[in-house]
């Protein structure tokens, strides 16, 4: 399985590539930043994230792309462009019928540190380790792009059998016996 992992951002929107299985040694395809400068009008910020996304896709063809879920911070300013950016992500993959997939930030970390609280230096020690790096990706947007992307090789499988276990679930599900008019429904009642 080869994974995307989008770190949404205005100015620094981190991008990773990690290519295995849950249980199996993974391997780093690439990693980086896509940048825009802080004093460029929004709509080309945005269309620069566009485009450097653009790139890591045709680049690296991936099978899955994820995005990190936007959560709510103090500074508004901070969570619109990271939800920008990150409808962007979601909306190029979506343009090659990649399947999209959110992760929160906490379950993002737990899934690489084993701690939903860790912070970004364990994150990146955590990301170098499993990915058998020399040193960790800099900047911390490039390490939690890479984590994203481990986070959903690991815990994809898992998620798509709770899904078909859903699905089988809701297919076998008997009808409603009570319809809507009958006498005892609620519905069909005359006063």
């Amino acid at each position: 399985m080869r994974v995307l992992g989008v770190d949404p951002g205005l100015t620094r929107c981190g991008v990773g590539v990690v290519e295995g299985v849950a249980g199996r040694p993974l391997t780093m395809i690439g990693v980086g930043v896509v940048r825009t400068p802080p004093d460029a009008e929004l709509s080309h910020r945005l269309l620069a994230v566009e485009q450097g996304i653009e790139q890591w896709l045709d680049e690296h063809r991936p099978e899955f792309v994820a995005v990190e879920r936007v959560f709510s911070q103090h500074n508004v300013s901070t969570v619109m462009g990271t939800a920008q950016a990150s409808a962007v992500a979601m909306l190029c993959a979506a343009r090659r019928g990649i399947p999209v997939a959110l992760h929160t930030p906490s379950e993002v970390k737990a899934a690489v540190t084993g701690s939903g609280r860790a912070d970004k230096a364990q994150v990146g020690a955590m990301v170098t380790r499993l990915l058998r790096l020399s040193a960790p990706p800099k900047p911390a947007d490039a390490a939690d792009a890479l984590a994203l992307a481990i986070c959903h090789i690991w815990r994809a499988p898992a998620q798509n059998r709770l899904q078909q276990a859903v699905a089988l679930h809701t297919a076998k599900a008997p009808a409603s016996r009570t319809s809507p008019t009958s006498p005892t429904s609620p519905k069909g009642r005359t006063a």
